[in-house]
């Protein structure tokens, strides 16, 4: 499982949010449309998953996606709508404003529904108070059915298409039960109602039940439109990020004159000129012009960062005080915020491992509830005769109407829409389901010291010389330090340069992965490093260079050697101040019952006084990356699970070993690529959040599914008359549809208690 960085980069570019292409190979996600109950989304996934050269499939009914991956030589975006539409569904394909149109998609569609439910009402009341109130009104049963007519053919008329159009492909969803439970109630009594002599002449007396056909309907569609509503609350999150998409942009046209013009129309390299208290639109750097920008809705930092000339600014991020002009870098689905949300979609789309059972039985549920109404209607029949003819069917409709494959279709992913959208306020970016349900079971983790635990700004703050030739060394270090990447080294070269040391012009250069680098200068080899390289190259130094060493090292200084072949020539001291939230962090990962260890490059002592500062009880100095990689793994052996957390680069191995991978960054796309979750504001802090969010999204899955199949184990055998024998209790069509709709909304509400 051990993954070089390039690799790991590799595979998890292949993750990335938008149009990721693997080979031929896309993946893409797309807004589902027309879909009722979770069988649709059972439906929808079928239907993609049997095409030529689709990989994966899968839908979200909470949020309406659909995840695909596709041989790009095989299948186009049309041809995936077209056998979307033949199933009688479609798919917004046009990636201009998806997320927009989306929305407008939803508002419409949550219009006509809230139409259809006022609309089915002013019809089902009357109806009613006519079948309870009064029964012997001259033509009551004729009256009842002209009332209960329109409630099925204009206000119900999606139920039936779409039965029909399942029935035409050989399957059924939450539309084929209740077409058929509402069509049998009424067809039953247009009969009565008709030829009321065929049941007098057999002694018995003939009933009608439009109510049950009319309220059924009404009951459905206005469970529906609760569901719709707080189904909407539960993408919330999304629709906030959004909003911090600016519609239009200041272009500095060719006259170079301000233009204002739709976002969509801009390019990389296109100048943009930025007014205060404008957000700004694209990712870019100042090319002119100075100001302060609030960058909390990004990275989570309170203050207003300043921007100078070569500033790099974020979209979606607010200009507070002076006007400037910045020259694009990323622009549309490219920049960071585009990213932010697509990843925040995607992950809300994504599959928890428990919804696999889900599926299932949500794929099998309503055939199951089909054949369980037809033999309730045959137990009853077999048990007394014609006598109980209208019980048998009002048990067998209210089977078909009280079963609900929405409620466990919803109960995974609602939770986890809400979750991952709660955690990317909270400036926590969670990149897919199985993420946040292994942060529950997280009870290690393994933290890099170096920005992770510290600030990650490195100074030097002490030099210790042991050569006579101070100003030559310091040209051929400041050479060796600018070719290496790692953070201390940017310290040595930031002192140097401050300085206005100029470097040398070195022959050779080689990096010496985990201790440090050589350089080759007039046909002799520099060194710097760790203190491994010391040992290396035999380097000793002196007594009195030693005492000061123990004194920085004390102080919790990290120590860069600097020599020539086998003699040292410097010691330079970089400290790195903690963080002032990591002590606390550590403490409160400590009383959720978690393990926390450190593990760094430094020597013995630096180590042992930084853990000391934070309260942390483990920690291993010398640390190489293969060390931390063989660490984690030790620590999985005995049956751990582990977190490991750094910065997503120096760390990669382990982060690749690691359970769960969490990197430190600020909105940047490398640590979005790198990890399962992303803290954006480099706040130690948000990681017990993160863990303690993981526990109650899961814990409330747990609820959802409970009380779904418990509802349905419940209801389905009340409803075909199981307590009728006991005490006569036989459940109404009206009340059976009231207590489908309620379970489906539960559900939801119950998810949206994550935001609180």
């Amino acid at each position: 499982m051990s993954l070089s960085l390039r690799k790991r980069c590799l595979v998890l570019f292949h993750n990335k949010v938008i149009d990721k292409k693997m080979g031929d190979i896309i993946k893409k996600s797309f807004p589902v449309l027309n879909m009722h109950c979770a069988g649709c989304a059972n439906n929808v996934e079928k239907s993609v998953r049997h095409l030529a050269g689709v990989k994966e499939s899968s839908v979200n009914f909470a949020s309406n996606l659909l995840l695909v991956s596709y041989d790009s030589e095989q299948q186009t975006p049309e041809s995936i709508r077209l056998a979307v539409v033949a199933a009688g569904y479609d798919l917004i394909i046009n990636e201009d404003h998806m997320e927009e149109r989306q929305e407008e998609r939803k508002q419409k569609s949550y219009r006509a529904l809230k139409y259809r439910v006022i609309g089915a009402w002013i019809f089902s009341v009357p109806l009613l108070m006519l079948s309870m109130v009064f029964m012997d009104f001259p033509h009551s049963g004729l009256i009842q059915m002209i009332l209960t007519i329109p409630v099925l053919t204009i206000f119900g008329t999606p139920f039936f298409i779409g039965a029909w159009k399942q029935l035409r492909l050989h399957r059924s969803n939450m539309d084929t039960l209740v077409a058929l439970s509402t069509s049998i109630a009424f067809l039953f009594s247009v009969f009565n109602t008709i030829f009321p002599e065929f049941w007098i002449a057999r002694g018995l007396e003939p009933h009608i039940y439009y109510e049950a056909s009319a309220v059924i309907i009404a009951f459905v569609l206005t469970g529906k439109l609760m569901e719709e509503s707080a189904k909407g609350n539960t993408s919330i999150a999304i629709r906030k990020l959004m909003k911090l998409q600016p519609k239009t942009a200041h272009l500095i046209n060719g006259d170079g004159v301000d233009e204002e013009v739709p976002l969509d129309s801009l390019c990389v390299n296109d100048l943009i000129t930025v007014r205060p208290g404008e957000q700004i639109p694209v990712d870019g750097f100042l090319v002119d012009g100075t100001s302060y920008v609030d960058e909390s809705m990004i990275t989570g930092e309170p203050l207003p960062v300043e921007k100078k000339i070569a500033s790099q600014v974020l979209a979606g991020t607010i200009n507070q005080k002076g006007s400037f002009v910045i020259r694009a870098a990323k622009v549309g689905r490219e920049t960071v915020l585009a990213n932010i949300i697509h990843m925040v979609q995607e992950a809300q789309g994504s599959k928890a491992p428990v919804q696999r059972i889900v599926d299932h039985v949500t794929g099998i549920f309503v055939p199951v509830v089909l054949c369980l109404s037809a033999l309730t209607f045959v137990l009853w029949m077999a048990f007394g005769g014609m006598d109980v003819l209208s019980r048998a069917l009002l048990s067998a409709v209210s089977v078909l109407v009280i079963a609900c494959p929405c409620a466990l279709g919803l109960a995974t992913p609602t939770a986890l829409m809400v979750g991952i959208g709660k955690a990317a306020s909270e400036h926590i970016l969670i990149k897919d389901a199985v993420a946040l349900e292994l942060m529950r079971k997280v009870n290690v983790v393994v933290l890099d010291k170096t920005g992770t635990l510290t600030e990650g700004r490195p100074a030097v703050v002490g030099w210790l010389w042991a050569a006579s030739e101070e100003i030559q060394l310091k040209n051929v270090l400041l050479a060796a330090e600018l070719k290496s990447e790692h953070p201390l080294a940017g310290a040595i070269v930031a002192a140097l340069q401050a300085e206005d040391i100029v470097p040398a012009k070195v022959e050779s250069f080689q990096s010496l992965t985990g201790k440090g680098i050589r350089v080759s200068y007039d046909d002799i080899d520099y060194w710097a490093g760790s203190h491994k390289l010391v040992k290396d190259y035999s380097a000793g130094h002196s007594p009195l260079l030693g005492q000061e060493l123990v004194q920085y090292e004390s102080d919790g200084c990290s120590m860069v050697y600097f020599g020539r072949e086998n003699e040292l020539l410097a010691v330079v001291a970089i400290k790195d101040r903690i963080k002032e939230t990591s002590a606390t962090a550590v403490q409160h990962l400590q009383e959720h019952g978690i393990d926390v260890y450190m593990l760094t490059g430094d020597g013995e002592r630096t180590a042992m006084t930084v853990a000391r500062a934070l309260g942390i009880k483990h920690y291993i100095a010398d640390a190489l990356p293969d060390d931390k990689d063989l660490f984690v793994r030790e620590l999985q052996l005995q049956r751990k699970t582990v977190a490991m957390v750094g910065d997503g680069i120096n760390d990669s191995q382990a982060l690749a070993r690691a359970d769960v991978s969490i990197a430190m960054g600020k909105g940047t796309d490398i640590a979005m690529d790198v990890a399962m979750v992303t803290l954006m504001t480099s706040d130690l802090s948000l990681l017990p959040k993160a863990i303690s969010l993981s526990r109650r999204t899961v814990h409330l899955i747990h609820q959802n599914l409970f009380w779904a199949f418990i509802y349905n184990l419940i209801g389905i055998p009340i409803a075909a008359g199981i307590l009728y024998p006991v005490n006569g209790l036989l459940l109404n069509p009206m009340l059976a549809s009231a207590a489908m709709a309620f379970s489906s909304v539960s559900v939801v509400l119950n998810s949206l208690r994550i935001r609180r």
